[in-house]
């Protein structure tokens, strides 16, 4: 019996997962998958679990059932490559492998900035961003709320969260001098008018010095909030940076265009965790965990995997609360309502899916 672990059921496990399960998969095949959670979750829509605008249910699904799929829940502790072997911090079972994808996501980067792990809340997986939503949820008339980040998750958390409570005092702590740099100065200037229209103050050229349970310190000014929420920067999960495979200048582990570990061919790593020249998303995970499934059909098969084809995405979107947003397609920017309606529509077809 071949087994092959796929640690991480999000965007590009579950791409993994789905692949397979499309082909006429060997008998003699096992395919394990690893993740916190009993269920696959949309992180793109975390930002709604904040704000409190969409219950739990609605940015998750159950995962396929298969006789040839084995699932276990818990969080991962370490691997030893060398053994073949996946270690967990909260039960003494140890999962074995033949073959192993690497499909863990990422996690916050803190930059060493005190203060800013111990009080800032996440939207970085399911848990916290419950949390988060828990502690913006619970605030009084009139609280106060910092997001440090303007990049995309930065802009969806504030946006929604003003959407969602007009009476709170909401504050943007951008590093750059306009929001959301990576994108074309219409899409810029778009968002930075929503803004200013939804009384959300926008604070630019930050550079936070530290943070405090009540407050976050930021050019020397204290800003006093009652929640404050790290949206600023993401890192490889901590499985891969103890990992000592070679790394990129991002810590993330290089790998070959099959999406293997050089040296050790039976270790697949995609999304987040692999050195890219793209940016981490969730469509690029996706697209990288389809590329893989069909590399891993033909091995399973004892055949020679063709090259994968180069990757393309297809654009990004962005939402600013129910009815407004913007983003990128066929090379267009686009604003307004049509670009999250589509958001939505993407999110109905994973879902579908």
């Amino acid at each position: 019996m071949k087994k092959l672990v796929i640690l991480g059921g999000g965007y590009g496990g579950i791409k993994v997962l789905t692949g397979l399960l499309g082909t006429a998969l060997p008998e003699d095949v096992q395919l394990i998958v690893i993740d916190k959670n009993p269920y696959h979750s949309y992180k793109t829509e975390f930002h709604t679990i904040v704000a409190g605008t969409a219950a739990d249910i609605n940015v998750r699904t159950e995962f396929p059932v298969h006789d040839q799929v084995h699932y276990e829940f818990g969080d991962i502790r370490s691997i030893n490559y060398e053994k073949q072997e996946v270690y967990f911090r909260d039960k003494s079972t140890i999962v074995t492998y033949d073959y192993l994808v690497i499909a863990l996501g990422c996690e916050d980067a803190y930059h060493g900035i005190e203060g800013a792990e111990e009080y800032t809340e996440s939207v970085q997986s399911f848990s916290k961003a419950r949390h988060a939503g828990l502690a913006v949820g619970n605030l009084g008339a009139y609280g106060k709320v910092s997001v440090v980040g303007a990049g995309l998750s930065g802009i969806e958390v504030a946006s929604e969260i003003r959407e969602s409570r007009p009476d709170l005092n909401i504050r943007l702590l951008d590093r750059g001098g306009s929001v959301l740099r990576a994108f074309d100065p219409k899409i810029q200037a778009h968002v930075a008018d929503w803004f200013v229209k939804n009384d959300v103050e926008v604070l630019h050229h930050a550079n936070v010095e530290y943070v405090e349970k009540d407050g976050v310190c930021n050019n020397g000014i204290c800003y006093v909030n009652d929640v404050t929420i790290w949206t600023a920067g993401v890192q490889p999960h901590r499985i891969v940076r103890e990992l000592p495979f070679q790394k990129d200048n991002q810590n993330k582990i290089v790998v070959n265009k099959f999406f293997q570990v050089p040296g050790n061919e039976n270790i697949y790593v995609i999304g987040d965790n692999a050195s890219s020249h793209y940016s981490p998303s969730g469509q690029l995970a996706g697209q990288q965990g389809e590329q893989v499934a069909v590399i891993l059909e033909d091995i399973l098969d004892g055949k020679q995997p063709k090259e994968p084809k180069e990757i393309r995405l297809r654009g990004t979107l962005g939402s600013l609360g129910k009815s407004d947003g913007f983003g990128s397609m066929f090379s267009q920017s686009i604003t307004g309502l049509l670009p999250r309606l589509t958001k939505s529509g993407v999110l109905w077809l994973q879902k579908r899916h």
